[in-house]
């Protein structure tokens, strides 16, 4: 069995012997695959350095991150660009559209998004979409730049039954994180509706820590296993399966 965390910033974790254990602790619950997305300039060196010391089971993405859209974003996205063909990356993000902590860059954001919606396309790469608060927005962008190159996931998904169809209408995978093992979030009523072909899995490491975790500790990739748990209870089967299917979706997303 392997399992796949599609995304994860395991590399914020930069004291070697805690960096070892977290890495350890994937291993030792069959979590062999993690998919580490770039936020900004700053980050680009961790993200490449986890990579580099885990070659066999850590792939690199470069993005700019919609909460980092800031004054000098025109820079970053010439910095992150300019490393592009210097690297091998599996993904073009995180990218995409925040609305929640500041409005006011939202034509940059959008403007941000769709100049490396374009590094995706001439680079054969798929996109990992951060959206939150912006779904209408986000999902006007991608509809504009809808073509057979456009595909992706969608990043910590946790929209609607309606929302979840449309995401899939356009080629993209749901992300499914800890969230859907929280008691009032009502993603799991979606998720158990949607096909597990159309899913792969995620922890968004530190963030967003699953049941029974929650509020207890800071979230680590080992324990997509118990999104795994969750998502293999709601559709009545085996963590085993959900471990296949979800990281036989990961290989056609990303290519490795």
């Amino acid at each position: 069995m392997v399992l796949t965390d599609t995304h994860t910033h395991l590399y914020y974790e930069t004291d070697p012997v805690k960096r070892a254990a977290l890495m350890n602790a994937c291993f030792e619950n069959k979590v062999d695959r993690l998919f580490l997305p770039n936020v900004d300039v700053a980050s680009m060196p961790m993200v490449f350095n986890l990579a580099d010391a885990y070659p066999h089971n850590c792939f690199a993405m470069l993005g700019l991150h919609p909460c980092d859209v800031k004054d000098d974003w025109r820079q970053q996205l010439e910095t992150i660009g300019a490393a592009i063909p210097q690297r091998k990356i599996y993904a073009i993000g995180e990218i995409g559209i925040d609305l929640h902590w500041d409005k006011t860059t939202l034509a940059n954001q959008i403007e941000a998004f769709k100049i490396q919606i374009g590094w995706a396309k001439e680079n054969g790469l798929p996109i990992v979409i951060h959206c939150r608060e912006a779904f209408d927005e986000v999902f006007q962008v991608l509809e504009e730049a809808q073509d057979e190159k456009l595909r992706g996931i969608f990043h910590c998904f946790t929209g609607t039954l309606e929302q979840a169809q449309k995401v899939i209408g356009l080629n993209f995978y749901l992300g499914i994180g800890g969230v859907v093992t929280y008691k009032n979030s009502g993603l799991d009523k979606v998720v158990e509706q949607i096909d597990i072909k159309h899913i792969v899995l995620e922890t968004d490491s530190p963030y967003l820590t699953p049941v029974p975790f929650r509020g207890k500790q800071r979230n680590q990739s080992a324990y997509i296993t118990y999104v795994a748990d969750k998502v293999a209870e709601l559709h009545n089967t085996s963590i085993k399966a959900i471990a296949e299917a979800t990281t036989a979706n990961s290989v056609k997303i990303f290519g490795v």
